[in-house]
């Protein structure tokens, strides 16, 4: 089972670390392309945009297909938008490449948690998500700060590494991946389930937590001045330690929502990150505070997507690609409107880097209410028919 699931989380891992790794990078893209770096950190917001705007719609059109035509479809599209972007010679090049990147990407973690889930039993279903999920989780344990480390001398390094490794993943699954359908459903079945209001309610627990979190995280680097006094070696541990923070809440959640009700494993995850974020200006003025808070924060932030996943495809694993696409959706808007928040909160109210944990710390309260309130709902799960499996390709259904 894991040499199936492997080549699902080398595609994670990819994704995980170009979605990250532009964010450490971006005083030597401004520098290289000629631009700001408030304007290199559009290249950030508008990947998040696009690939919360287009995951949805290409994952309905792309749901009666067998999980591994749409992966491979997904990878292409992102390991040539990586190579466009590391081939850019000007700004407007760059964020048009970060455009096509985005539409593989946005495709390819739903694609792949739903491939997950419907080659495990049931019992085993939060595992196997956290397997896939965990490279995702690894590249900010891994990818992000070795990416950064590497993108300092020469960031085209790094985006080439990363279409490298989609195109590894690509092989993967094409060698290790039987053709994977989802149960037979019309086009309209797979998209019932958005008519409920349960699952808007949940979609707006991811959001609002990564909205949070993106607050401040987009711009961790200044955040995290005066704990580093600018070395970045020393930035690079903290990113470290708070990647492998999250790795450990991937983990964790996997584990634990074998055993328990999703819902109930996230709650004190979102307490406790509300706690972290409230502290950051105190945490983030020397190293060793920061290094606390840093895996503290990143432990709390891994549990939060397991548990969403699990709870959206017990609504129905027919609708599962959409709904996952939603919930990626959700994951990336909440990202980039926190990289806009974040900034409008520096420039508007003139708050520093470290204080914009306050106001991420004001948004995960916010966050952890919405979600006590979608707990007091539970909705049952819709029994639906197993998957299919089969070494060769099976024909699509809709």
């Amino acid at each position: 089972m894991i040499k199936r699931l492997l080549p699902l989380a080398l595609a994670t891992f990819a994704v995980g670390t170009d979605s990250y790794v532009i964010a450490g990078l971006l005083p030597s893209i401004a520098a290289d392309l000629g631009v700001s770096t408030p304007a290199a950190g559009q290249l950030v917001t508008v990947f998040a945009l696009t690939m919360a705007l287009s995951a949805p719609l290409v994952g309905a059109l792309t749901s009666g297909l067998d999980r591994r035509s749409t992966l491979l479809i997904a990878l292409g599209v992102f390991v040539a938008g990586n190579a466009a972007t590391a081939l850019a010679t000007n700004y407007e090049m760059a964020m048009a490449a970060r455009v096509v990147t985005a539409v593989g990407a946005g495709v390819i973690n739903s694609a792949a948690s739903s491939t997950a889930a419907a080659i495990v039993p049931p019992e085993r279903r939060g595992r196997a998500l956290a397997f896939v999920l965990g490279g995702l989780t690894l590249a900010t344990a891994l990818g992000l700060p070795l990416g950064t480390l590497v993108g300092r001398a020469d960031w085209h390094v790094t985006l080439w590494a990363v279409a490298g490794t989609g195109l590894l993943a690509a092989v993967g699954i094409a060698v290790g991946l039987p053709a994977v359908t989802l149960p037979a459903a019309s086009l309209s079945d797979r998209l019932r389930p958005l008519g409920q209001g349960r699952v808007l309610s949940l979609l707006a627990v991811t959001s609002l937590a990564f909205l949070g979190a993106y607050t401040l995280y987009t711009y961790i680097a200044p955040a995290l001045r005066d704990a580093t006094d600018g070395d970045e070696s020393l930035l690079t541990l903290l990113l470290l330690t708070w990647g492998v923070g999250i790795l450990a809440g991937n983990i964790a959640a996997g584990r634990l929502v074998d055993r328990h009700a999703p819902a109930r494993v996230l709650t004190g995850p979102l307490a406790l990150a509300a706690l972290a974020l409230a502290l950051t200006p105190l945490a983030t003025r020397a190293l060793v505070p920061a290094l606390v808070w840093s895996a503290v924060w990143g432990a709390t932030l891994g549990v939060v997507v397991v548990p969403q996943q699990h709870r959206l495809i017990a609504l129905g694993s027919a609708a599962a690609p959409v709904l996952l696409a939603l919930n990626s959706s959700a994951l990336y808007l909440g990202m980039a409107l926190g990289g806009g928040l974040g900034g409008l909160a520096q420039e508007w109210f003139g708050l520093a880097p470290a204080e914009l944990g306050l106001v991420a710390a004001a948004i995960t309260v916010i966050t952890l209410l919405w979600h006590l309130g979608t707990t007091r709902r539970p909705a049952a799960p819709t029994p639906a028919a197993p998957p299919s499996t089969s070494a060769a390709p099976e024909r699509s259904r809709a």
